[in-house]
């Protein structure tokens, strides 16, 4: 039954994403006077003429993923590429409008699934330091309990003799409650024999051994941790704040991933690990749901945001990549249209084979 509704939710995850960006280019085409010639639900072949509406012929297509909205003129040339209705009679600053309203809406849909979710689902935004989630504390933002969590024990190490098992939280040192690795050095220091009092994996009691002190070391490498953290009520402007400051926190790792991403194509022609596909999003997928719906919905609000950087990238067949040809004719006459379809093919050629390397290395990750 998980694995069923794991399906499910991927699919609605998947193509009510790419639906909703559809809406933004389907919406703001209609006010700015663009004829909308078709509006798919799913990818083509077409399957079926559903109605028509308002000059939008709305259609079901074989291919149960997405969708895609076909713009009066998108994809002609000459006369009829100019005609009243038609996407380039629209003046440049319409097309701008109509190219990045797909990812407002993407923009739009995750800051709300956010500021629901700081309000009403009490999230914990994203942190990306230990002092940042520590000054977040300070400043009443979280509530947070730090403790110290054994990461490895050295071999030939004291602490390997006191069979003080790796992950293990350790609690106190000489009965002194520590929460940075720097609380256990400066306790150490001086000391021939300390006792340990720490919490293993599975266990309901902690355990408190004695363990030999050499040059202020144990042979054990540390590591803070969060032992406790939650959020407290938040009133809706405190949301709206966290949701913008989560927008820009996400973005930028994205940006930053997708910089990783490309830079380690061309270097190693490999994908760098953090980086996933389709498979890893349905792995995701799979775990949030079993996780519960506030998890999952928070997975939504991370894609949608993903989905609208990487449409908005100044790369061709991508939305960034048309809105540069437009932006050109502020400097240049209009060019060949058969170079602009040209580039842009080859364009959605290269980020077809980009998909295709990364969905490689998710089904390798997911055997190895």
């Amino acid at each position: 039954m998980v694995l069923l509704i794991s399906a499910i939710a991927f699919f609605v995850l998947i193509t009510g994403l790419i639906l909703i960006h559809e809406c933004g280019h389907f919406f703001a085409a209609r006010k700015l006077g663009v004829t909308v010639e078709e509006f798919g639900f799913g990818l083509p072949p077409r399957f079926l003429k559903l109605f028509r509406s308002g000059g939008t012929q709305f259609s079901l297509n074989w291919i149960p993923f997405g969708g895609f909205v076909r713009l009066k003129g998108e994809n002609a040339e000459g006369g009829e590429r100019r005609e009243p209705g038609s996407f380039s009679h629209a003046g440049i600053p319409a097309r701008c409008v109509i190219l990045v309203a797909g990812v407002a809406m993407n923009f739009l849909l995750a800051i709300l699934i956010f500021i629901f979710g700081f309000s009403y689902g009490q999230w914990i935004p994203t942190y990306l330091s230990l002092p940042a989630m520590e000054q977040a504390a300070a400043d009443g933002e979280i509530h947070l309990r730090l403790g110290v969590v054994i990461e490895d024990v050295l071999m030939g190490g004291t602490a390997i003799e006191a069979k003080i098992p790796v992950g293990s939280i350790l609690l106190k040192v000489n009965d002194i409650a520590v929460m940075h690795p720097e609380d256990v050095v400066r306790i150490q220091r001086g000391k021939t024999r300390v006792s340990y009092t720490y919490l293993a994996k599975g266990d309901a009691e902690p355990q408190t051994v004695r363990v030999s002190v050499q040059d202020g070391k144990t042979g054990v490498y540390l590591r803070s941790t969060p032992l406790d953290l939650s959020a407290p009520k938040r009133d809706l402007l405190h949301a709206v704040k966290l949701s913008l400051r989560e927008t820009a926190v996400v973005t930028d790792q994205t940006v930053l991933g997708i910089v990783k991403l490309f830079s380690s194509l061309a270097q190693h022609g490999a994908v760098p690990q953090g980086v996933t596909g389709i498979v890893g999003i349905a792995q995701l997928t799979y775990t949030s749901v079993q996780k519960g719906f506030m998890v999952y919905l928070r997975l939504v609000a991370l894609l949608s945001l993903s989905l609208a950087v990487l449409n908005i990238l100044p790369f061709p067949a991508l939305d960034g990549g048309r809105l540069l040809f437009v932006l050109s004719e502020l400097f240049v006459r209009p060019g060949s249209r058969r170079f602009e379809i040209v580039t842009n093919t080859v364009g959605f050629a290269v980020l077809l084979l980009v998909i295709i390397l990364v969905t490689f290395y998710d089904i390798l990750r997911l055997f190895s």
